[in-house]
């Protein structure tokens, strides 16, 4: 089955041109079932960029997929057209009264500001509060992660010396995990982020499980059931070419930055970057899809009940 978005979206087009299955409004109305309803709050400035990525891996499953975009109510993004916010975004005080099978909270370049000096953080904490009573499970990624972790269990993020950044090996520490289903004993994850969260600071709050690790990055992904979340501190959605666009951007602007690791061929960046997570990326994500399939009410009205 395909994801469902509207066909004048920037990804349609996308997805169709790399053989994802989507369908419009009309298509899906001659469906007779319930599709998935799944929100993705992005807080990305490269929205459509993100929107691509998300929608590639949550498409590829057998399931019917209706996706909303979500902005923060009073947040004004200034890297997209406003037209295209306006014609395709949702402001999170528009669906706060919505259940959702779903909800994806995209990281955000904000990781060196103290969560309470973020301007939009008193809306997340609501947003946050509102996943417990309407929607049924919730994937953070990157700083949307951290700020999860933080904000239920208190798990601190901490500044590193020198920037994560490249495709860095990671074990598979729960092979039982059904969201791990079908993994290697070990992959490779595009890292890009300035904070980590500590191993033991997160296996010393209450109820989390750290599924996936890296000696060289820490932390990857991290369950937390009693809150219907995963966690990932990394970027599994990242296309091939996302980390080289951000190494160029840096030198072209003269910050300091190390060529990413284990990412080009004989770390030279004069070779074309290879993809070598694309294939668990798709396992991750259609796991979690898998599994609110096979636990949400058919009822939305009793999600969160």
């Amino acid at each position: 089955m395909p994801i469902k978005i509207p066909s004048t979206l920037p990804a349609y087009d996308v997805l169709t041109r790399e053989g994802v299955m989507v369908m419009d409004e009309d298509q899906a109305a001659r469906q007779d079932i319930r599709p998935l309803k799944i929100g993705l709050l992005n807080l990305m400035p490269k929205k459509i960029q993100t929107e691509n990525q998300f929608s590639r891996l949550i498409g590829a499953t057998p399931l019917q997929i209706e996706l909303t975009l979500i902005r923060m109510s009073e947040h004004k993004t200034r890297n997209t057209a406003a037209e295209h916010m306006e014609e395709f975004y949702r402001s999170f005080e528009e669906v706060k009264h919505q259940k959702f099978d779903g909800l994806i909270i995209t990281g955000a370049p904000i990781e060196h500001l103290p969560f309470e000096d973020v301007t939009y953080w008193d809306e997340l904490k609501e947003v946050m509060d509102w996943t417990q009573t309407n929607v049924h499970s919730t994937f953070g990624v990157c700083w949307g992660g951290m700020a999860m972790i933080n904000y239920f269990h208190g798990v601190k993020k901490h500044i590193l010396e020198h920037k994560a950044f490249g495709c860095f090996r990671h074990q598979n520490l729960d092979p039982a995990s059904p969201y791990l289903r079908g993994f290697s004993d070990d992959c490779v994850i595009p890292v890009s982020r300035w904070t980590e969260m500590k191993a033991d600071e997160i296996n010393a709050a209450d109820g989390l499980n750290i599924l996936l690790g890296s000696e060289s990055t820490g932390p990857c992904l991290v369950e937390d059931p009693a809150h219907r979340a995963l966690y990932i501190f990394n970027h599994f959605e990242y296309d091939s070419g996302t980390l080289k666009e951000e190494y160029d951007r840096d030198v072209a602007s003269n910050t300091p930055i190390n060529v990413p690791d284990n990412y080009y061929p004989d770390d030279n960046p004069q070779n074309p970057p290879q993809n070598r997570w694309r294939s668990h990326a798709h396992l991750l994500y259609g796991n979690w899809i898998n599994e609110i399939y096979q636990s949400t009410p058919f009822d939305m009205d009793d999600i969160g009940a």
